[in-house]
């Protein structure tokens, strides 16, 4: 049997591009999930793993999709070998159990790996970067001016949290809020 495995880090990406490359591979089983893939216990993935069996073989897109690191690739895939299952990257081609393809496989581990490391070293670096700024603040940047926020407080005097919030699309916990920041002054 074909199987595939897709993956995205976060809620907010989508799998579609991942799941469509795999049916074009003709995936007889296609395991998707939105998991990070720092931690270890991914349900999709360990499932497709506990099915795997001799002459399988196991189809993802990208090598990054189901191991964290070149260390973690060399070892799922070397337990696949054992396993005699096969093991295609689809931007890489048939990684084979041969000493070429675990050259290969480590070489494109290891360039898998510092892709991820320069990702997150930019991220921190721009981070780094943004904290010299004065007008910098960590976090989602606020919805609402503060004189939005004040013009609702002046309408809550007068009006229910309900009403407000249908005339100014402030949420009642923000207006909550708003009023115990503006008590405690």
């Amino acid at each position: 049997m074909k199987y595939g495995y897709a993956r995205v880090s976060t809620i907010g990406q989508e799998l579609e591009v991942q799941i469509q490359a795999l049916e074009n591979e003709r995936c007889d089983q296609i395991f998707s999930e939105k998991f990070t893939g720092t931690k270890r216990e991914r349900p999709q993935f360990q499932e497709v793993l506990s099915l795997l069996k001799e002459g399988d073989t196991l189809v993802v897109t990208k090598l990054d999709r189901f191991a964290r690191s070149a260390e973690d690739a060399i070892r799922i895939i070397k337990n696949l070998f054992k396993q005699g299952v096969k093991v295609h990257v689809l931007n890489m081609g048939l990684i084979e159990n041969t000493p070429t393809g675990r050259l290969i496989l480590t070489i494109m581990s290891g360039f898998a790996e510092f892709e991820r490391d320069m990702i997150i070293q930019r991220t921190q670096e721009g981070k780094a970067i943004a904290k010299q700024r004065d007008d910098y603040r960590e976090g989602r940047p606020k919805k609402f001016k503060k004189a939005q926020i004040e013009h609702a407080m002046k309408l809550l005097q007068t009006h229910s949290y309900k009403q407000v919030e249908e005339i100014t699309g402030i949420s009642k916990s923000t207006l909550i809020r708003a009023k115990r920041k503006e008590s405690a002054k």
